[in-house]
């Protein structure tokens, strides 16, 4: 087992590779100067930012200059559709906006705010049993009206991935704003817009081994958003503020060793990921996976097992030294489904009893296995408790 425990919520966070915290330290010590500051250590600072961008613009094929760091991906996800919409709406009067029901908060909240709030027509695409949008789903429902398209790259929940590429090309060609949360899919997933075909994506550099606090989005060229965040002139007057430059350093170091090694880590993961997907439903009754079976994530396995509540499930499954994660969240004392679930039709009796196990790095065979020994009698206890 891994020190205090096992670890199978990559999906959650992950920890700092040590090469990453190596790149970072100077600038936590010697390298401190603000990269804004005219002086040597000034310059010293914007330099390591700007080859910093460089190297992620690199990485996902755009300009430097189409990059813009932020301090997180929930940050990315609100400076896009708030920044995309509030930008329509002045400009040309567009008041639609398009997202999946299956959006991380960051979207679907931000979303919701500019409806309350500013009078924005909010329309949820329909998904499948799998939580995917189809892209003749988005074909009929996109108007001329519409000010953004916003749907996720892989769903945190679930896993599933969704077709990014037909869905931005459907957008591209009404010249409708696209973008994708792609927080989760970065760790493992093609992130070259251009094979994408998007307008605008958000990263988080803590899900791929990065540091926590930091983030970043992409907006292609010739889309224009509004600031959200004013006062200096920093990240192309796009959000304000002396920027964190060894968290910066940082999460750019992160997407190298990731892009870099995917091959390799992406097996591993898939081959624990398919240990899980085929072990638990054989051994456990009443279990089904969630998610689509193949078109999801390398780390990620997700069930629900029938009659059981997934907070108690985490709680036991924490005691025995594992720490797994549910699709559940408890709101004063009471159990409710995610809405992810709900929204690919699931009835509460299993909605309620989800679990999500992602693996890392990290992460051995053994603990696998160990995970596989334990879970149907932690089910069976729970159930006898429901019952």
């Amino acid at each position: 087992m891994q020190q205090n425990g096992v670890y199978l919520d990559y999906a959650a966070s992950t920890p700092i590779d040590e090469r990453v915290l190596e790149a970072m330290l100077p600038y936590f010590t010697t390298e401190f100067g603000n990269p804004s500051s005219i002086h040597r250590w000034g310059q010293r600072a914007e330099t390591a930012v700007e080859d910093a961008r460089e190297s992620i613009a690199a990485i996902m094929d755009c300009a430097p200059e189409e990059i813009v760091f932020t301090s997180c991906g929930s940050e990315s996800d609100n400076l896009a559709v708030r920044g995309l919409a509030m930008y329509a709406k002045n400009t040309r009067g567009a008041r639609h906006i398009l997202i999946s029901p299956v959006e991380h908060d960051a979207v679907s909240k931000t979303a919701h705010n500019l409806a309350e709030r500013f009078g924005f027509d909010l329309e949820f695409l329909p998904v499948d049993e799998d939580g995917r949008v189809s892209p003749n789903d988005l074909a009929i429902r996109i108007r001329d009206d519409t000010a953004l398209v916003s749907i996720i790259y892989a769903n945190n929940e679930i896993g599933t991935i969704n077709p990014i590429a037909e869905l931005a090309d459907i957008c591209r060609r009404r010249e409708i704003p696209f973008h994708t949360d792609a927080v989760q899919a970065a760790s493992q997933l093609d992130i070259t817009v251009n094979h994408l075909n998007i307008d605008l994506l958000s990263l988080g550099a803590h899900k791929f081994y990065g540091p926590k606090g930091v983030g970043a989005l992409y907006i292609r060229s010739g889309n224009t958003i509004w600031a959200q965040q004013t006062g200096g002139s920093q990240e192309f007057s796009l959000r304000a503020g002396t920027q964190n430059v060894p968290l910066i350093v940082g999460m750019a170091r992160a997407l190298e060793i990731t892009q870099s090694e995917s091959d390799e880590h992406n097996k591993k993961y898939s081959r624990l990921r398919d240990h899980l997907l085929g072990a638990l439903p054989e051994i456990i009754p009443d279990t089904q996976i969630s998610g689509h079976l193949s078109s999801r994530l390398p780390n990620h396995a997700s069930f629900l097992f029938k009659g059981i509540d997934g907070n108690q499930l985490l709680g036991v499954l924490d005691a025995a030294g594992f720490g797994c994660s549910s699709g559940s969240a408890c709101k004063t004392g009471d159990p409710a489904p995610s809405k992810v679930l709900e929204a690919i039709g699931l009835p509460a009796i299993w909605a309620l009893g989800s679990l999500r196990v992602t693996v890392g790095r990290p992460t051995r065979e053994a603990d696998i296995q160990r995970l596989v020994q334990i879970l149907p009698e932690a089910v069976e206890r729970l159930r006898k408790i429901s019952a």
